[in-house]
């Protein structure tokens, strides 16, 4: 039987596909703890740079299996709530040290537009469909993004007009709000995200780890706060081996080789 939740690397790019094509990749409780702990574990690997996110068969993730959810009781539903608040890491996507990029084919719905919202770049195939629809199931978006990530990705009034109506989002119109990079043919898809993922690899893994989490924390900083920290960063990268790499490969007329340290 094939992995539900596959890892792959390759030329330090890992790519964890979601895989039951049957049900559009449709997310079961222990799905979505499988596909975070291969979040985790390519944020883990030292052979691995840049992660790629996507889905089989047509589609990206259409959200959580209502016929899992069904089998689960009320108390238990709370208890995974419960849970959720009392995490210290509750976007493992997030707050993955290295860049990932969502390859976004057919319906990203729900939890799977939530994951969308999460990763720090996402292109999308002609075939792309978003939704929040959270509300037409009588729910606030499930893992928090769509209520905290989103208006500051499209800006808060067009926020509130997807979650207050779990309308379909096509390609086209996430590109023009500027939630997707790009929108390529299917066919396209995989190949696009590797070559951005490719051109993410020249740079060094060490400061691309220090720049994520700068910009992500200075979401809920105010700037003189922010801007500490981005002194403090920035000193422990003039100290890295990266940043003497990058100086050297420089000088020398060659392409730096980063260890990411």
């Amino acid at each position: 039987m094939p992995e539900i939740i596959q890892y792959e690397v390759s030329d330090r790019i890992a790519t964890v596909t979601i895989n039951r094509p049957e049900r559009r990749n449709a997310m079961t409780a222990a799905m979505n703890k499988e596909f975070h702990k291969k979040i985790r574990d390519a944020g883990e690997d030292d052979s691995v740079q840049v992660i790629i996110v996507t889905g089989a068969g047509g589609s990206f993730c259409s959200g959580t299996d209502l016929s899992d959810l069904d089998q689960q009781s009320s108390e238990d539903q709370v208890k995974e709530a419960d849970a959720m608040e009392r995490s210290e890491v509750f976007w493992p996507i997030l707050h993955n040290p290295k860049p990932i990029i969502a390859a976004i084919d057919g319906y990203a719905v729900g939890m799977g537009a939530e994951f969308t919202s999460q990763c720090d770049i996402r292109i999308a195939s002609t075939n792309c469909r978003l939704s929040w629809i959270f509300a037409k199931r009588g729910l606030v978006p499930d893992t928090g993004a769509g209520s905290w990530l989103l208006p500051k990705l499209i800006g808060l009034q067009k926020s509130l007009e997807l979650l207050f109506t779990g309308r379909f989002v096509e390609a086209d119109e996430a590109l023009e709000m500027g939630y997707v990079l790009k929108v390529v043919d299917p066919e396209n898809l995989m190949e696009e995200a590797r070559d951005l993922a490719k051109m993410m690899l020249q740079g060094s893994p060490y400061a691309q780890a220090k720049t994520k989490k700068l910009v992500y924390e200075g979401l809920s900083l105010e700037a003189g706060d922010h801007v500490k920290r981005s002194a403090k960063a920035l000193s422990e990268c003039f100290v890295s081996e990266d940043h003497q790499e990058g100086v050297k490969a420089f000088l020398e007329k060659r392409e730096p080789k980063f260890i990411g340290r």
